[in-house]
Protein backbone atom coordinates (compact mmCIF):
# COMPACT_ATOMS: atom_id res chain seq x y z
CA UNK A 1 0.00 0.00 0.00
CA UNK A 2 2.78 2.81 0.99
CA UNK A 3 4.56 1.87 -2.69
CA UNK A 4 1.76 2.67 -4.66
CA UNK A 5 0.95 5.64 -2.36
CA UNK A 6 4.23 6.84 -3.06
CA UNK A 7 3.95 6.45 -6.94
CA UNK A 8 0.49 7.57 -7.41
CA UNK A 9 1.55 11.09 -5.12
CA UNK A 10 4.83 11.53 -7.51
CA UNK A 11 2.09 11.26 -10.70
CA UNK A 12 -0.25 13.76 -8.92
CA UNK A 13 2.31 16.15 -7.96
CA UNK A 14 3.94 16.20 -11.78
CA UNK A 15 0.09 16.58 -13.40
CA UNK A 16 -0.51 19.25 -11.05
CA UNK A 17 2.04 21.21 -11.90
CA UNK A 18 2.30 21.01 -15.24
CA UNK A 19 -1.60 22.09 -15.38
CA UNK A 20 -1.63 24.75 -13.04
CA UNK A 21 -5.49 26.40 -12.76
CA UNK A 22 -5.40 29.08 -15.69
CA UNK A 23 -5.44 32.64 -14.54
CA UNK A 24 -3.53 31.87 -11.13
CA UNK A 25 0.47 31.54 -10.38
CA UNK A 26 0.71 29.10 -7.82
CA UNK A 27 2.37 29.93 -4.97
CA UNK A 28 5.66 27.80 -3.81
CA UNK A 29 4.55 24.94 -1.32
CA UNK A 30 4.77 26.39 2.55
CA UNK A 31 5.77 29.50 1.59
CA UNK A 32 4.46 31.37 4.57
CA UNK A 33 4.99 30.90 8.06
CA UNK A 34 1.67 29.96 8.93
CA UNK A 35 -0.98 28.80 6.84
CA UNK A 36 -3.56 30.36 9.33
CA UNK A 37 -3.55 33.46 11.35
CA UNK A 38 -6.44 34.87 13.41
CA UNK A 39 -6.73 37.75 15.69
CA UNK A 40 -9.66 38.48 17.66
CA UNK A 41 -11.85 36.73 15.65
CA UNK A 42 -15.68 36.82 16.37
CA UNK A 43 -18.42 35.77 14.83
CA UNK A 44 -21.96 36.85 16.06
CA UNK A 45 -25.42 35.38 15.38
CA UNK A 46 -27.93 37.10 17.04
CA UNK A 47 -27.03 37.36 20.86
CA UNK A 48 -25.16 34.34 20.18
CA UNK A 49 -21.77 34.22 19.84
CA UNK A 50 -20.05 31.27 17.93
CA UNK A 51 -16.44 32.68 17.87
CA UNK A 52 -15.14 34.75 20.82
CA UNK A 53 -11.92 36.28 20.02
CA UNK A 54 -10.24 33.37 18.60
CA UNK A 55 -6.12 34.24 18.21
CA UNK A 56 -4.44 31.54 16.08
CA UNK A 57 -1.34 31.05 14.73
CA UNK A 58 -1.27 27.37 12.84
CA UNK A 59 2.12 26.31 10.67
CA UNK A 60 1.89 23.97 8.41
CA UNK A 61 1.27 20.33 8.70
CA UNK A 62 -1.94 17.84 9.50
CA UNK A 63 -3.79 19.31 12.32
CA UNK A 64 -7.02 18.52 14.22
CA UNK A 65 -9.49 20.46 15.20
CA UNK A 66 -11.59 19.02 17.95
CA UNK A 67 -14.55 20.27 20.02
CA UNK A 68 -18.13 18.96 21.01
CA UNK A 69 -21.38 19.52 18.85
CA UNK A 70 -22.14 23.41 19.18
CA UNK A 71 -18.54 24.50 20.09
CA UNK A 72 -17.76 26.46 16.81
CA UNK A 73 -15.75 24.30 15.00
CA UNK A 74 -17.35 24.53 11.88
CA UNK A 75 -18.19 28.21 11.94
CA UNK A 76 -14.79 28.85 12.33
CA UNK A 77 -13.77 26.49 9.01
CA UNK A 78 -16.33 28.61 7.40
CA UNK A 79 -15.19 31.57 8.16
CA UNK A 80 -12.31 31.16 6.99
CA UNK A 81 -13.74 29.70 3.71
CA UNK A 82 -15.50 32.97 3.17
CA UNK A 83 -18.82 31.07 3.50
CA UNK A 84 -19.49 33.35 7.22
CA UNK A 85 -18.09 37.16 7.16
CA UNK A 86 -16.52 37.39 10.84
CA UNK A 87 -18.54 39.94 12.94
CA UNK A 88 -15.02 41.52 14.34
CA UNK A 89 -11.29 40.62 13.90
CA UNK A 90 -9.04 39.74 11.34
CA UNK A 91 -7.65 36.30 9.79
CA UNK A 92 -5.26 35.60 6.68
CA UNK A 93 -5.23 31.97 5.06
CA UNK A 94 -1.84 31.03 3.61
CA UNK A 95 -0.55 34.77 4.13
CA UNK A 96 -4.14 36.15 2.13
CA UNK A 97 -6.57 38.46 4.01
CA UNK A 98 -9.78 36.69 3.93
CA UNK A 99 -11.78 40.19 3.67
CA UNK A 100 -9.58 42.02 1.38
CA UNK A 101 -8.13 38.89 -0.83
CA UNK A 102 -10.82 36.95 -0.26
CA UNK A 103 -10.08 35.26 -3.93
CA UNK A 104 -6.93 35.00 -3.39
CA UNK A 105 -6.71 33.21 -0.22
CA UNK A 106 -9.55 30.64 -1.00
CA UNK A 107 -8.39 29.75 -4.77
CA UNK A 108 -5.13 27.54 -2.78
CA UNK A 109 -7.52 25.90 -0.53
CA UNK A 110 -9.62 23.01 -0.99
CA UNK A 111 -12.93 21.63 1.22
CA UNK A 112 -14.55 18.54 2.11
CA UNK A 113 -17.45 19.45 3.69
CA UNK A 114 -19.95 16.80 6.48
CA UNK A 115 -23.02 17.27 4.23
CA UNK A 116 -23.20 15.37 1.06
CA UNK A 117 -22.08 17.98 -1.53
CA UNK A 118 -22.51 16.56 -5.09
CA UNK A 119 -24.47 17.47 -7.76
CA UNK A 120 -27.42 15.42 -8.84
CA UNK A 121 -27.16 13.18 -11.62
CA UNK A 122 -23.65 13.28 -12.53
CA UNK A 123 -21.11 10.42 -12.48
CA UNK A 124 -18.47 10.45 -9.90
CA UNK A 125 -15.16 11.53 -12.60
CA UNK A 126 -17.23 14.31 -14.16
CA UNK A 127 -18.09 15.63 -10.27
CA UNK A 128 -14.50 15.89 -10.00
CA UNK A 129 -13.50 16.62 -13.03
CA UNK A 130 -16.59 20.05 -12.87
CA UNK A 131 -14.78 20.84 -9.58
CA UNK A 132 -11.63 21.19 -11.20
CA UNK A 133 -12.64 23.29 -13.96
CA UNK A 134 -14.16 25.81 -11.71
CA UNK A 135 -11.12 25.98 -10.12
CA UNK A 136 -9.63 27.00 -13.23
CA UNK A 137 -8.35 24.11 -14.51
CA UNK A 138 -8.91 23.58 -18.19
CA UNK A 139 -11.62 20.57 -19.03
CA UNK A 140 -8.64 17.97 -20.46
CA UNK A 141 -6.26 18.99 -17.46
CA UNK A 142 -9.26 18.63 -15.09
CA UNK A 143 -10.24 15.23 -16.28
CA UNK A 144 -6.87 13.72 -16.13
CA UNK A 145 -6.60 14.85 -12.90
CA UNK A 146 -9.72 13.94 -11.55
CA UNK A 147 -8.77 10.34 -12.53
CA UNK A 148 -5.71 10.62 -10.99
CA UNK A 149 -7.21 11.81 -7.74
CA UNK A 150 -10.01 9.16 -7.80
CA UNK A 151 -6.84 6.19 -8.14
CA UNK A 152 -6.09 8.14 -5.00
CA UNK A 153 -8.69 7.76 -2.88
CA UNK A 154 -9.63 4.57 -4.10
CA UNK A 155 -12.17 4.88 -6.18
CA UNK A 156 -12.73 2.40 -9.32
CA UNK A 157 -15.20 1.25 -11.77
CA UNK A 158 -17.70 3.25 -9.31
CA UNK A 159 -16.66 6.43 -10.69
CA UNK A 160 -18.76 6.04 -14.06
CA UNK A 161 -22.19 5.29 -11.84
CA UNK A 162 -24.34 8.69 -10.37
CA UNK A 163 -23.11 9.94 -7.36
CA UNK A 164 -26.33 9.33 -6.35
CA UNK A 165 -26.40 6.22 -6.26
CA UNK A 166 -22.99 5.90 -3.85
CA UNK A 167 -22.72 4.39 -0.98
CA UNK A 168 -21.63 6.80 1.75
CA UNK A 169 -18.18 5.72 2.07
CA UNK A 170 -17.96 6.16 -1.57
CA UNK A 171 -19.55 9.64 -1.34
CA UNK A 172 -16.74 10.74 1.39
CA UNK A 173 -14.40 9.31 -1.37
CA UNK A 174 -15.56 11.48 -4.02
CA UNK A 175 -15.85 14.75 -1.62
CA UNK A 176 -12.25 14.11 -0.51
CA UNK A 177 -11.46 14.05 -4.46
CA UNK A 178 -13.04 17.14 -5.37
CA UNK A 179 -11.60 19.25 -2.48
CA UNK A 180 -7.89 17.84 -3.90
CA UNK A 181 -8.46 17.90 -7.26
CA UNK A 182 -7.33 21.49 -7.67
CA UNK A 183 -3.68 20.58 -6.02
CA UNK A 184 -4.60 23.04 -3.27
CA UNK A 185 -1.41 24.00 -0.33
CA UNK A 186 -4.17 23.83 2.45
CA UNK A 187 -7.27 21.39 2.94
CA UNK A 188 -10.35 21.32 5.38
CA UNK A 189 -12.23 18.14 6.16
CA UNK A 190 -14.90 17.89 8.20
CA UNK A 191 -15.50 14.14 9.50
CA UNK A 192 -13.98 12.48 6.76
CA UNK A 193 -14.41 8.77 7.66
CA UNK A 194 -17.40 8.91 8.54
CA UNK A 195 -19.53 5.90 7.16
CA UNK A 196 -16.41 4.30 6.08
CA UNK A 197 -15.93 0.74 6.68
CA UNK A 198 -12.76 -0.40 8.55
CA UNK A 199 -11.30 -1.04 5.36
CA UNK A 200 -11.58 2.33 3.57
CA UNK A 201 -11.69 4.01 6.67
CA UNK A 202 -7.85 2.81 7.12
CA UNK A 203 -7.24 3.45 3.69
CA UNK A 204 -8.05 7.34 3.76
CA UNK A 205 -6.51 7.87 7.12
CA UNK A 206 -3.73 6.46 5.42
CA UNK A 207 -3.74 8.71 2.77
CA UNK A 208 -4.78 11.84 4.96
CA UNK A 209 -1.64 11.23 7.31
CA UNK A 210 0.51 11.48 3.84
CA UNK A 211 -0.89 14.80 2.34
CA UNK A 212 1.70 17.13 3.94
CA UNK A 213 4.79 14.62 4.04
CA UNK A 214 4.36 13.74 0.80
CA UNK A 215 2.71 16.34 -1.30
CA UNK A 216 3.07 19.39 0.91
CA UNK A 217 -0.48 19.91 1.43
CA UNK A 218 -1.66 20.72 4.90
CA UNK A 219 -4.37 19.50 6.47
CA UNK A 220 -7.14 20.67 8.95
CA UNK A 221 -9.31 17.89 10.11
CA UNK A 222 -12.26 18.22 11.89
CA UNK A 223 -13.60 14.95 13.85
CA UNK A 224 -15.19 14.00 16.66
CA UNK A 225 -12.66 10.34 16.71
CA UNK A 226 -9.91 11.16 18.77
CA UNK A 227 -8.07 7.71 18.27
CA UNK A 228 -7.97 9.07 14.75
CA UNK A 229 -6.43 12.72 15.39
CA UNK A 230 -4.23 11.53 17.76
CA UNK A 231 -3.05 8.77 15.04
CA UNK A 232 -2.45 11.35 12.15
CA UNK A 233 -2.04 14.50 13.04
CA UNK A 234 1.22 16.82 14.32
CA UNK A 235 -1.28 19.15 15.94
CA UNK A 236 -4.54 19.92 17.59
CA UNK A 237 -6.19 22.60 18.14
CA UNK A 238 -9.61 22.42 20.80
CA UNK A 239 -12.30 24.37 20.59
CA UNK A 240 -15.29 25.13 23.31
CA UNK A 241 -18.06 27.71 23.86
CA UNK A 242 -16.19 29.49 20.86
CA UNK A 243 -13.06 29.98 22.69
CA UNK A 244 -9.61 27.83 21.94
CA UNK A 245 -8.77 26.43 24.64
CA UNK A 246 -5.86 23.98 23.57
CA UNK A 247 -3.37 25.08 20.38
CA UNK A 248 -0.07 22.67 20.61
CA UNK A 249 1.86 20.36 18.53
CA UNK A 250 1.08 16.62 19.90
CA UNK A 251 4.55 16.13 21.62
CA UNK A 252 4.45 19.16 23.53
CA UNK A 253 0.82 18.05 24.80
CA UNK A 254 2.08 14.61 25.97
CA UNK A 255 4.81 16.40 28.04
CA UNK A 256 2.93 19.49 29.48
CA UNK A 257 -0.09 17.57 30.72
CA UNK A 258 0.87 14.46 33.30
CA UNK A 259 2.44 11.01 31.98
CA UNK A 260 -0.37 8.54 32.50
CA UNK A 261 0.91 4.89 31.49
CA UNK A 262 0.28 1.40 32.12
CA UNK A 263 2.22 -1.17 33.34
CA UNK A 264 1.40 -4.96 32.80
CA UNK A 265 3.86 -6.83 35.61
CA UNK A 266 5.17 -10.37 35.63
CA UNK A 267 4.40 -10.63 38.73
CA UNK A 268 3.61 -9.63 42.95
CA UNK A 269 1.67 -6.83 41.09
CA UNK A 270 0.31 -5.75 44.90
CA UNK A 271 4.33 -5.22 45.52
CA UNK A 272 4.35 -3.39 42.61
CA UNK A 273 1.31 -0.95 43.10
CA UNK A 274 2.71 -0.57 46.52
CA UNK A 275 6.34 0.76 45.53
CA UNK A 276 4.66 2.97 43.40
CA UNK A 277 2.12 4.62 45.58
CA UNK A 278 4.83 5.03 48.15
CA UNK A 279 6.83 7.09 45.60
CA UNK A 280 3.90 9.46 45.45
CA UNK A 281 2.04 8.02 42.08
CA UNK A 282 -1.07 8.08 41.59
CA UNK A 283 -2.49 3.86 40.73
CA UNK A 284 -5.40 2.27 39.80
CA UNK A 285 -5.83 -1.58 39.14
CA UNK A 286 -7.63 -2.07 35.65
CA UNK A 287 -9.44 -5.14 35.04
CA UNK A 288 -7.01 -6.75 32.81
CA UNK A 289 -4.67 -7.11 35.69
CA UNK A 290 -2.51 -3.87 34.09
CA UNK A 291 -1.48 -1.02 36.66
CA UNK A 292 -2.75 3.00 35.54
CA UNK A 293 -0.43 5.00 36.69
CA UNK A 294 -0.34 8.95 36.96
CA UNK A 295 3.62 9.25 36.75
CA UNK A 296 3.95 12.71 36.95
CA UNK A 297 6.95 14.29 36.59
CA UNK A 298 8.66 10.84 36.18
CA UNK A 299 10.06 9.96 33.21
CA UNK A 300 9.75 6.51 31.65
CA UNK A 301 13.24 6.11 32.63
CA UNK A 302 12.28 7.44 36.32
CA UNK A 303 9.99 4.65 37.02
CA UNK A 304 12.31 1.61 35.55
CA UNK A 305 14.87 3.00 37.78
CA UNK A 306 11.74 3.39 40.67
CA UNK A 307 11.74 -0.63 39.92
CA UNK A 308 15.30 -1.39 40.16
CA UNK A 309 15.79 0.37 43.59
CA UNK A 310 12.74 -1.77 44.95
CA UNK A 311 13.96 -5.34 43.18
CA UNK A 312 10.67 -5.37 41.35
CA UNK A 313 10.08 -7.96 38.61
CA UNK A 314 9.91 -6.84 35.11
CA UNK A 315 6.53 -5.23 33.81
CA UNK A 316 5.67 -3.74 30.45
CA UNK A 317 5.20 -0.08 30.34
CA UNK A 318 2.91 1.03 27.97
CA UNK A 319 1.79 4.43 26.86
CA UNK A 320 -1.85 5.55 27.46
CA UNK A 321 -3.84 4.74 24.70
CA UNK A 322 -6.32 7.00 26.31
CA UNK A 323 -4.40 10.32 26.57
CA UNK A 324 -5.84 12.62 24.07
CA UNK A 325 -9.10 11.73 25.08
CA UNK A 326 -8.54 12.19 29.04
CA UNK A 327 -7.15 15.75 27.74
CA UNK A 328 -10.08 16.60 25.82
CA UNK A 329 -12.02 15.43 28.73
CA UNK A 330 -9.97 18.02 30.76
CA UNK A 331 -9.97 20.73 28.82
CA UNK A 332 -13.51 20.45 28.39
CA UNK A 333 -14.24 20.80 32.22
CA UNK A 334 -11.71 23.35 32.83
CA UNK A 335 -13.51 25.59 29.94
CA UNK A 336 -16.77 24.42 31.50
CA UNK A 337 -15.41 25.87 34.73
CA UNK A 338 -13.75 29.24 33.16
CA UNK A 339 -10.30 28.13 33.64
CA UNK A 340 -9.12 28.88 29.88
CA UNK A 341 -6.06 30.10 28.25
Amino acid sequence: MGLVLFCNFATVRRVSSENAPTGSTPSPLNSTKFIIETHQLCKDFGPQRALDNVTLQIPPGTIGLLGPNGAGKSTFIKCLLNLENPTHGTAKVLGRSIVSENRASRERVGYSPERDCHIGGLPGCDYVAYCGQLSGMSFRAARQRAHEILDLVGMGQERYRSVDSYSTGMKQRVKLAQALVHDPELVFLDEPTNGLDPLGREHILRLIGSLHRELGTSVVISSHLLRDIERICDRVVIIALGRVIEHESMEALASRHRRIVELAPASETERFAGVLRAAGLAVERLSNGHLRVESGDHSVEGLLRLMAENNLPPAEIVANPNALHELFLKSLADANHGNHP
